[in-house]
């Protein structure tokens, strides 16, 4: 059976970034994919952004859906449940912050041609947002690193009915199977300060299969406002369980210029 793969973007007041995320989409050297976009009750001009790309044509084929229930989750499910409606019989996703690189939707058919049916890869610091402190630069990819030390040894990821180890699988990076999203239950619908969506969904999926990994050519390059406006420690502890939560999870460019 033919691959049929569509890449799901969550999108929350993201009219300043989506662009930038479109356009990187419309440069993949495969063009063989469809996107799809979830207003998750924008109060900017977000779907403006996607119907006026959408409209131009020059790049993927893209549908704009809506979902009012605020949070990552659960307008990541909204978009892949869409998506597998729609016919995917693959789906990736990245966020509306982040740039994939230009492989990314290459490297993601060649992961499932594999034989994985979950995959993941690197997750890179942005320089086109604002000009990088030397410690963005050099700290994004070690909290990351750091952040998936302690994934392997948490105590809520040891779970005696996996049937592999935990990997860190960020949400912004991430490709799955139809069958097998559907066989897991797939995203937690909820906010991202109540549960990290992708950690869970990581999780879901080691109780059913091992046929999951990482491919360090899958490249993807995130936003590091999350760690100028959180701090370095704070950011590590947002992500050992939500221990720092700020009052304005949200982080947007204008909140940082």
């Amino acid at each position: 059976m033919p691959m049929d793969l569509w890449v799901v973007i969550p999108a929350y007041d993201e009219e300043r970034s989506i662009g930038a995320t479109l356009r990187r989409l419309a440069e993949q050297t495969d063009t063989g994919f469809t996107v799809v976009v979830v207003d998750n009750g924008s109060t900017d001009g977000t779907a403006g952004v996607v119907r006026a790309f959408a409209a131009d044509g020059a790049g993927p084929r893209v549908r704009l859906v809506t979902e009012p229930q605020k949070g990552t989750g659960a307008a990541a499910d909204t978009g892949i449940r869409h998506a597998i409606g729609a016919g995917a019989t693959h789906v990736a996703r990245t966020d509306a912050d982040c740039l994939p690189g230009p492989e990314w939707i290459a490297a993601v058919k060649r992961a499932f041609g594999e034989g994985l049916e979950m995959v993941s890869g690197p997750l890179r610091p942005r320089t086109d947002e604002f000009r990088l402190k030397l410690w963005e630069r050099r700290l994004l990819p070690a909290v990351i690193g750091i952040a998936a030390f302690f994934g392997r040894i948490r105590p809520g990821n040891q779970d005696p009915l996996a049937l592999g180890p935990y990997l860190m699988m960020p949400g912004c990076n991430v490709a799955i199977t139809a069958e097998l999203y559907d066989r897991s239950g797939g995203f937690p619908r909820t906010r991202i300060e109540d549960v990290h969506e992708d950690r869970a969904l990581v999780n879901r999926v080691r109780r059913l299969t091992t046929a999951y990994g990482l491919r360090k050519d899958m490249v993807v390059y995130g936003s590091v406002r999350r760690l100028r406006a959180y701090g370095l420690v704070g950011t590590l502890s947002w992500y050992a369980d939500h221990r720092y939560t700020p009052e304005v999870v949200d982080i947007r460019l204008g909140d940082l210029r």
